[in-house]
């Protein structure tokens, strides 16, 4: 397809995916579950595992492989802006304030489900048909355990949006832990991919550069940034250039966090969280948020939902497994969680909401679940299995969040 073809293509393509992430956004609202959910499950809709089954040639016709490069890149920079901007509101003296319980939290979102994702992964692995013969049970162990440890970072940081939690100590603590809980399981991800590859100089990148990165932009470049402040409150405003500096940093950021293996969105958060607050970050969300969220992001959602198949979980074995998963995710997720927040100290209604926040899943883990199967690390039986699960424990995500805290109600809550 020529560049002039795949460019008026995407015009459609965009123009479908809005309209259908507006309507399933706005039904998921209905039933009481955010504008993002709506869009993850439109995504997985346009994508083979129902426009591909319900009309095949017009799918093709419509997401054709060589168009998918473009969705992709496009939909890179709607996710890294959107973390930029969430980053903007991260609030450091709630993570210092809530420090332990952030740590606690993390600490048995990661240990808990990759204990019980190992243990899936010695059953899985003796089956035979859920990875492929080259794949060690050594691989297949940190695999699994890892695809158990992700919570949804983007899919979290739009449930705390959208629930007015941004910027208020729970939201604080919720995504902060999710954000240990991420960067680790990235860094288990790089381990895996560099045991498959035989190049371990991959993994040692991947967990040293990020924290030498974090190192710069929070120690280093933040108090650097804050000599902006002058020239914004000279104007009254972020002027032109002081906009291009800092969505070039932004691209910068993302563009070296997913060199060194731990995803771009990590590099553009830090970055947000690095931005002075007051004028600066208030403009910058004034300025991009809007634009972002309602045309960028959704091509996020539907790039993913294009490469998830739920066809395949089709037997009563592969259901049976479905469920065994699901069980052990929501345990080894929502329950670790909530344990871990009472004994560091919270009372039972923020520890049961975070417990509830930490267990959606969402597009990171699909994000994941690709890039496992793209190696060849897992099967497709074993791929459907865990998308399965990703979609259930982001569905139970916000019902289950707003029976156990109510609070979220009270738009007051928000702190400014």
């Amino acid at each position: 397809m020529k560049p002039f073809d795949l460019s008026v293509l995407f015009f459609i393509q965009l123009a479908v995916i809005l309209i259908s992430c507006r309507i399933v956004g706005a039904l998921a609202k209905y039933l009481g579950q955010p504008q993002v959910v709506g869009e993850m499950i439109a995504g997985v809709l346009l994508g083979p595992s129902l426009l591909g089954l319900l009309a095949p040639e017009f799918y093709e016709a419509l997401f054709p492989k060589e168009s998918r490069g473009v969705l992709f890149c496009v939909s890179q920079v709607g996710l890294s802006l959107y973390m930029f901007l969430v980053g903007t509101e991260f609030r450091v003296e709630h993570f210092s304030a809530r420090a332990k319980t952030a740590v606690s939290v993390s600490l048995a979102g990661m240990i808990t489900p990759f204990l019980l994702g190992a243990l899936l992964a010695v059953w899985f692995f003796r089956e035979g048909n859920f990875f492929p013969e080259k794949v060690t049970a050594w691989e297949a162990v940190l695999f699994l355990g890892a695809s158990m440890c992700v919570t949804a970072f983007p899919m979290l940081a739009r449930i705390i949006v959208e629930n007015r939690l941004a910027g208020t100590s729970l939201g604080t603590l919720a995504i902060s832990a999710g954000a240990i809980d991420d960067v680790a399981a990235w860094c288990m991800l790089a381990v895996v991919l560099s045991s498959f590859s035989a190049e371990w100089s991959s993994a040692y990148l991947a967990i040293g550069g990020g924290i030498a990165f974090a190192a710069v932009v929070l120690l280093v470049l933040r108090p650097l940034l804050r000599k902006m402040n002058p020239i914004a409150e000279k104007e009254g405003e972020l002027t032109p250039g002081l906009m291009v500096f800092i969505l070039s940093l932004v691209m910068f950021a993302s563009y070296l966090t997913d060199k060194i293996g731990v995803y771009a969105v990590f590099g553009a958060f830090l970055l947000g969280c690095a931005m002075p607050r007051g004028l600066i970050a208030n403009d910058l969300r004034k300025k991009f948020e809007p634009l972002t969220v309602s045309l960028l992001l959704p091509l996020f959602f539907t790039f993913s939902g294009l490469n998830t198949r739920l066809d395949l979980v089709n037997t009563p074995y592969l259901i049976f497994a479905a469920l065994i998963v699901l069980l052990a995710a929501s345990i080894g997720k929502g329950v670790a969680c909530w344990g871990a927040a009472r004994l560091a100290g919270e009372d039972q209604k923020t520890a049961l909401a975070v417990g509830a926040l930490m267990n959606a899943r969402g597009l990171m883990e699909l994000i994941m679940l690709n890039i496992g199967r793209e190696r060849g690390i897992i099967g497709p039986e074993l791929f459907s299995i865990m998308v399965v699960m990703a979609i259930l424990t982001t569905l139970a995500a916000t019902p289950i969040f707003r029976w156990v805290y109510p609070d979220w109600k009270n738009a007051s809550f928000k702190v400014d």
